[in-house]
């Protein structure tokens, strides 16, 4: 199946000048779904619809997929979703990822929603750097004008007849992104249709006037912002060419929203949306009114109508093959029409697409091209196999293969449900990109944008895919050519038949392991690196740049593997040397005369097809002033996050605290014990083991909560402390705010380290999130925080005196700050490690 993002220009004299942008979506269990002949009806009707839906928000999990399900298979218009971020700087229910590898999760869970309810997803290249709580902070960090010229290109490219924001530009939404994406949303509609804003778009795409612009109202918990006299529609209807409701679909599709614990039931019955008139012509019972979405919109096309109507009135659900030839006719027609304007150019091309997927479809024709192996690197010879079946009775031609070099030919008449089967050898070529996503191809990025100098990506979901082979084939004297993407399956013993992208890598990579690494005092520390061959045969020198204030005894390694796969360990150990607060350690590979300064992160997830990151090989040095009393800390798992390594990098004995040792084991071995970020969210057993973590305390322990959402909880979060506490949804979100000292003599502040104003500098993202309120006297807060023009919250650290030991409840990001080798981050956490008995 193939997602397209058509630009045109804005002139008949330009109608060589049109871009095509092809972005393949791709399917985790089978590269091309098999189109039933109810999907493949539904195809056809929404070639007979001339219409188009774009639909904006700030995050991936904004979009209304109820309401996009609607639209593409109900109303069958063409549906996108402008997500203005990739969601990098939300939290991740299922890993340790955050900021951009999570952004590259989000992303695919985006694309595996669209691939459910039918619409199309699109970008800006804004970086969600967290949670914001007015547009003005939003701004701050976002070049407004930037990211609108963005959302104008892709509005002049994918001509909506209707534009509709998901949050209003008032507020009412709570985020500030949510609130900045209705003020681009609303500027951008004017900007599109002015010929005088972002001229430079105009060689590619005309002007475009939306007929409206509206607003999707919400009742969300406790905001309700719906109405009786708004624009209201009813969308939840059933399908039954699909066999199920929208509810049921978009549900769904909500559910791959899996990192941000989206899962949602399934509705049934009737479901009312909400709509206020924002910008444009007014509409007062159809989102569509005064819109044509039929074929009469585009002059000329009379027969073609009269023709696809024909087609759809008598297809044969028992033999779609039936409509290849009427199909054929109606390209035919569809060539005759002569474009009198952009619209009409725009249209029939997007059109003729969707009339080549459907014959495809129609005649059962399945094909698919595929590597032997997963990784390849450029010029390394590899097997290639391309395979070729037509299911249904159709007369249909197989006239060449294309690969990147060269072609097959074959000239063969496909007989119906022959399996065919190409095989190639061929060199991959030198030139072609590392597998990376295109957004991250400059490693580092200003705090609000990526970086994107290849303008025509902008607003593509994700990248080109590495390789491609077109099929020509000749359909009754129609030759018609199809592109697919080289992937790569295998059969999983548990999964069965897995597909996954085809990555191109360099010869090797080198992984540092850490992206800090914290020194304390004048301790030397040993540093591993991992050497990966991606092809056989791979030698050459690892070496690495020291920053000042750090040595090493050496800086270069001949290395050598043999096999493609092959790892080597290479140690390196480095030696603080001065008063330096840190560095970026560097490492590179030179083979072949070429160097190769990458490391690789890989994402895998059973929801989404698998991913990968190619960044610079290097890693901050950090040398913090840490005293710490106690050393055996005991941890229990959360929803995933990097603190225990960063805790074993000081010296502390880690051990995770597993459900059985948890219950069983003896627990006064740990000078504390630490639960992972949404601990209490995503383990139910926590609250089983409730009095056995209270004995651990009242028996002089220490237990650090860390933060917990309060949407999971409910009302069995007094289970988490001895006293009664509430968590809320409040936060910090400037990561350089104000700290108040409540509590200067308090323990956590002095004992084992002085904790000063200067321990907060350096902060990344946010200083806290689900801060505590109406909270038991014997609850101490040493701390108060707050953003700018609000009241100091001292909600971020709670500390209560509980038989001999101490229970803390912290939403400071020790799980942001931490691993980033933040050194005041360590020396609070130390301290709350070491909280003194109460004798």
């Amino acid at each position: 199946m193939f997602r397209e993002f058509l630009v045109f220009s804005n002139s008949m004299k330009k109608l060589a000048s049109i871009l095509l942008f092809l972005f393949l979506s791709f399917n985790l269990t089978a590269q091309q779904p098999v189109n039933s002949s109810s999907e493949i009806l539904l195809q056809l009707q929404k070639i007979n619809t001339v219409g188009s839906v774009l639909y904006i928000a700030a995050h991936p999990d904004d979009e209304n997929t109820r309401l996009l399900t609607w639209l593409s298979k109900e109303k069958k218009v063409r549906t996108g979703y402008l997500s203005i971020t990739r969601g990098d700087g939300g939290q991740n229910l299922i890993g340790k990822e955050q900021g951009e590898p999570l952004g590259v999760i989000r992303t695919q869970e985006l694309l595996a929603a669209r691939r459910i309810d039918g619409a199309e997803q699109f970008f800006t290249r804004a970086y969600d750097f967290g949670y914001s709580k007015n547009p003005e902070e939003t701004f701050r960090f976002w070049n407004k004008e930037l990211i609108l010229a963005d959302m104008v290109s892709i509005i002049r490219a994918f001509k909506p007849d209707v534009i509709i924001c998901r949050f209003p530009s008032t507020g009412e939404g709570g985020h500030g992104h949510h609130t900045a994406s209705a003020i681009l949303a609303i500027e951008a509609f004017e900007a599109a249709a002015d010929p005088s804003r972002f001229p430079e778009h105009l060689t590619t795409s005309g002007p475009w006037k939306a007929k409206r612009i509206l607003w999707n109202t919400f009742n969300f918990g406790t905001t309700n912002t719906t109405s009786p006299d708004q624009l209201k529609i009813d969308v939840g209807g059933y399908n039954a060419l699909i066999g199920k409701s929208y509810g049921e679909i978009s549900a769904e599709s909500r559910s791959m929203h899996k990192s941000q614990g989206f899962g949602s039931a399934k509705s049934r019955g009737s479901q009312i949306e909400y709509f206020k008139h924002l910008k444009g012509d007014e509409a007062k019972t159809d989102l569509f009114e005064n819109i044509d979405i039929s074929w009469n919109r585009i002059p000329g096309t009379e027969a073609f109508s009269k023709h696809l109507s024909s087609i759809i009135n008598n297809f044969n659900i028992q033999h779609p093959e039936q409509s290849v030839d009427q199909l054929i006719t109606l390209l035919d027609l569809l060539d005759k029409i002569k474009p009198v304007n952009d619209e009409a150019i725009y249209w029939k091309s997007k059109k003729k697409d969707e009339i080549t997927q459907a014959i495809m479809h129609c005649a059962g024709l399945w094909f698919e091209a595929y590597a032997s192996s997963p990784t390849l690197s450029p010029l390394a010879q590899a097997d290639f196999n391309t395979s070729i079946v037509l299911r249904n009775q159709a007369n249909i031609t197989l006239d060449k293969i294309t690969w990147f070099d060269s072609d097959t030919l074959t000239a063969l008449t496909l007989i119906q449900n022959n399996l065919y089967t190409f095989k190639h050898k061929k060199s991959v070529p030198e030139k072609l990109p590392f597998t990376n996503p295109y957004w991250l191809k400059e490693s580092h990025h200003p705090p609000g944008s990526f970086i994107i100098k290849d303008r025509s990506m902008l607003g593509a979901p994700e990248s080109n895919p590495a390789l491609t082979t077109s099929f020509e084939f000749t359909v009754n004297n129609r030759k018609l050519t199809y592109a697919k993407p080289v992937v790569y399956k295998s059969t999983d013993p548990v999964k069965g038949e897995v597909y996954r992208p085809l990555e191109i890598l360099p010869p090797a990579t080198v992984n540092l392991g850490e992206k800090s690494f914290v020194f304390s005092g004048k301790i030397k520390k040993t540093i591993q690196a991992v050497i990966r061959s991606n092809k056989e045969k791979v030698s050459g020198i690892l070496s690495f740049n020291i920053p000042e204030g750090w040595t090493s005894t050496q800086k270069e390694f001949q290395f050598s593997l043999e096999a493609k796969g092959d790892e080597k360990v290479i140690s390196i150990t480095l030696e603080p040397t001065g008063n330096k607060d840190a560095g970026v350690l560097k490492a590179k590979l030179l083979i072949d005369g070429k160097t190769y300064p990458y490391s690789i992160t890989r994402i895998d997830y059973d929801h989404i097809p698998m991913q990968v990151i190619l960044t610079p090989s290097e890693a901050k040095l950090v040398n913090v002033e840490l005293n710490r009393n106690g050393s055996n800390i005991g941890y229990i798992q959360g929803a995933g996050d990097d603190v225990p390594q960063a805790l074993r990098q000081v010296g502390y004995t880690v051990n995770m605290i597993t459900d059985e040792q948890l219950a069983n084991s003896d627990l006064s071995i740990y000078d504390a014990i630490v639960t992972g970020v949404r601990a209490y969210n995503t383990n139910d057993r926590l609250q089983v083991h409730y009095k056995r973590l209270m004995n651990y305390v009242e028996n002089g322990g220490n237990l650090i909560v860390q933060y917990n959402t309060n949407n999971r909880i409910g009302p069995i979060i007094a289970k988490i402390s001895p006293y009664p506490l509430n968590i809320t949804r409040e936060r910090v979100t400037d990561e350089n705010a104000e700290v108040t000292f409540n509590l200067p003599n308090h323990p956590a502040l002095n004992s084992p380290n002085k904790i000063t104003k200067e321990d907060f500098n350096g902060w990344i993202q946010e200083r806290g999130i689900y801060f505590a309120n109406d909270i038991s006297k014997e609850y101490e807060t040493p701390l108060s925080l707050n953003d700018p023009g609000e009241k100091p919250n001292p909600g971020s650290l709670l500390i209560a005196k509980h038989g001999k030991g101490n229970f803390v409840y912290t939403g400071l990001v020790f799980f942001r700050e931490l691993p980033a080798g933040v050194p005041g981050a360590y020396r609070l956490f130390a301290n709350l490690l070491s909280l003194p008995d109460n004798k």
